[in-house]
């Protein structure tokens, strides 16, 4: 996160001096510098209980593809959208939320979903060429667009109690914007705004508290424009007359552009998340920068290096984060990718966005990471959405004995990840422990694909009885394990199918380090090689109850999510950072005095033993060894 710029004159009149400072009056000489007093957000602890602050998400509800959309209204409802088309609306409740209904409204990815300043309507668009308005509260479809051209982006101008519905709607291939009176029953606009940008429009959001809405092209340029009139601003909403005494022209000059555009409650700052991943915090009458974060992957990587412990991961989850992070930036501009975006809490005082590294909180006034949640996940978050209000459950008038039975605060972040069927609800409860893992905090609220149901029933057909234990027999001794055949059968089946066609003999402990683990299984033996029994790699099979929560834990090694092949390891010591980022699919329950021989072993600069300590073969049994 790098160090703000500010608007240097207005930065210093917020300052507080601290000190004597030297008389300005008939003074000769150099002046004394002022001395400035790091800014500290008057009651920070109070707003961040208004905040979620789990460090796991407590609940996942599924779509039937990948969530793209996200939205939460100021009436309580969460909107959320997919690749296959499907809109669904979720009503918050005074604790977590309930789904409510579900719509095929779109024959193409859910390009977008935005809500009216009320929260009573919302519209969702896609690249079909259609528009689908709703009655939120009563979530109804009651309009359809059919528009000439591929949309973009979208946002309502109409103010509360206005006569009309006004939308504005871009050109996905044309700098053309059209605005639509939703109440009119047309499909035409009511005028199209030509002149306002040379280039298309990548994002776009209506200021209502100022009736100005801001714009962003694909040359990085950022307009202002009045939501009633649709020329410039009215002299009261800013307080610039040239755009050259802004700092607006940043964006462009970092040849970016603003993926998304997000304005605060009371209209002063806005958010824009930008292409070359920072994010980028003005204020809106000044059109000045008043902070810039770098969430570059270099920066991380920095970060990474530094050793801060709020910012630190294992390097084997920053290496898998890493790679998530170029597959994620190589696919942003393709549909069906969710583009990020950054969300100001109800006071504007902290801002709300992902990264590779979880979800942070950042004070906007004293300029640090308040918080990281998801940090421990391994899902990639991209887009979110904060409800912060309490959920209207009653209209009865409030009595004293009615005071202490009324709902608390039950602040929510929902969340979609890059690649994920699901949605994710960060609270301030983190999961419950269930034993039974369908009942767990990932809710299985879809009915399988037909496809899926076809490919279980052809797995059922041609099940086999797979083996429940193996000795590891090495040049220091045997190590016997219990295999979990129930939990994750493919992997124990890619295992013992090596171990019985001789895959693993001869086979060298390559990777050793005192007081975590010994990796085996590259028949190359120096940790680039090995495939599965079917070729290449295969998915992670986690399991809530298996756990790297003790020594001799059997698991496998990989290069990031769906990367198994051949290569496993036992771990010396418990190991919690590593799960649900390794398949764990046995453990040992004789030999572990082997296991602690085979850790001392000598090692160079890159954990290889001096020695070679070699598996000579593996036997396979049917039932889990004695000791088990």
């Amino acid at each position: 996160m790098t160090e703000p710029r500010s608007d240097t004159h207005e930065d210093a009149l917020e300052e507080e001096i601290v000190g004597p400072t030297m008389p300005i009056e008939d003074d000769v000489g150099p002046q004394l510098p002022l001395v400035k007093k790091r800014k500290v957000l008057e009651f920070e602890t109070h707003y961040l209980e208004a905040l979620p602050s789990s460090q796991m998400y407590e609940r996942s509800y599924m779509h039937r593809e990948t969530v793209t959309q996200v939205l939460a209204t100021n009436t309580d409802f969460f909107i959320t959208g997919s690749t296959d088309g499907f809109v669904k609306f979720w009503k918050k409740q005074v604790n977590g939320i309930e789904f409510v209904k579900m719509y095929r409204a779109h024959l193409g990815p859910v390009d977008g979903i935005v809500a009216s300043q009320d929260g009573t309507l919302c519209m969702s668009w896609s690249r079909d060429r259609t528009a689908k308005v709703y009655d939120v509260l009563n979530f109804d479809m009651i309009v359809m667009l059919r528009l000439t051209y591929t949309p973009g982006c979208a946002d309502w101008i109409s103010k509360k109690g206005e006569a009309m519905s006004r939308v504005v709607l871009t050109d996905l291939n044309t700098p053309s914007i059209h605005v639509y009176d939703i109440r009119s029953g047309s499909n035409d606009p009511i005028i199209t705004l030509e002149g306002i940008h040379r280039s298309p429009v990548t994002a776009l959001r209506y200021n209502a508290v100022f009736d100005t809405v801001l714009s962003a092209d694909t040359k990085g340029f950022i307009e202002y424009w009045s939501g009633s009139s649709y020329e410039a601003p009215e002299a009261a909403a800013i307080s610039f007359s040239s755009k050259l005494d802004t700092d607006l022209f940043d964006v462009a000059k970092a040849k970016a552009v603003a993926r998304s555009i997000e304005v605060s409650r009371d209209g002063k700052q806005l958010a824009l998340f930008c292409s070359d991943h920072r994010v980028r915090v003005y204020r809106f009458q000044t059109g000045k920068l008043k902070r810039v974060y770098d969430e570059s992957l270099e920066a991380a990587q920095e970060l990474q290096r530094s050793g801060t412990e709020m910012f630190k991961l294992e390097d084997m989850d920053f290496g898998r984060r890493v790679a998530l992070e170029k597959e994620l930036e190589a696919t942003l501009d393709e549909p069906g990718t969710p583009q990020p975006n950054a969300v100001f809490d109800e006071s504007g005082n902290f801002l709300l966005y992902s990264t590779l590294l979880g979800i942070k909180i950042v004070n906007l006034v004293s300029n640090t990471v308040s918080k990281v949640l998801g940090k421990v996940e391994n899902e990639r978050f991209v887009r979110v959405a904060l409800h912060q209000g309490t959920a209207k459950k009653s209209k009865l008038a409030v009595t004293m004995e009615t005071l202490d039975k009324m709902p608390q605060r039950d602040p929510t972040i929902m969340a979609v990840a890059f690649k994920r069927q699901r949605i994710y609800l960060l609270t301030k409860r983190e999961p419950q422990e269930v034993e039974d893992a369908t009942l767990g905090r990932d809710v299985f609220n879809e009915r399988p694909a037909l496809e899926d149901l076809m490919a279980a029933e052809t797995d059922t057909a041609s099940i086999v009885v797979l083996p429940r234990g193996a000795i590891l027999h090495t040049t220091k001794g045997d190590i016997s394990l219990k295999l979990f055949p129930d939990e994750c059968p493919r992997t124990v089946e890619n295992f013992t199918t090596h171990a019985k066609n001789c895959y693993y003999d001869s086979v060298i402990f390559h990777r050793i380090i005192k007081g975590f683990m010994l990796q085996t299984g590259d028949p190359l033996g120096d940790g680039t090689g090995g495939e599965s029994i079917w070729g290449g790699e295969f998915e992670d099979e986690f399991h809530k109850t298996l756990r790297h929560d003790r020594p001799g834990i059997l698991s496998m090694a990989n290069a990031g999510p769906g990367t198994n092949g051949s290569q496993f390891f036992i771990t010396t010591v418990p190991c919690p950072w590593l799960d649900n980022k390794h398949t764990v699919f046995g453990r040992v329950v004789k030999g572990m005095d082997v296991v602690l021989t085979l850790e001392k072993a000598k090692v160079d600069k890159n954990d290889k033993p001096f020695e070679d300590i070699k598996i000579s073969s593996i036997t396979v049994l049917d039932q889990a060894p004695a000791g088990s």
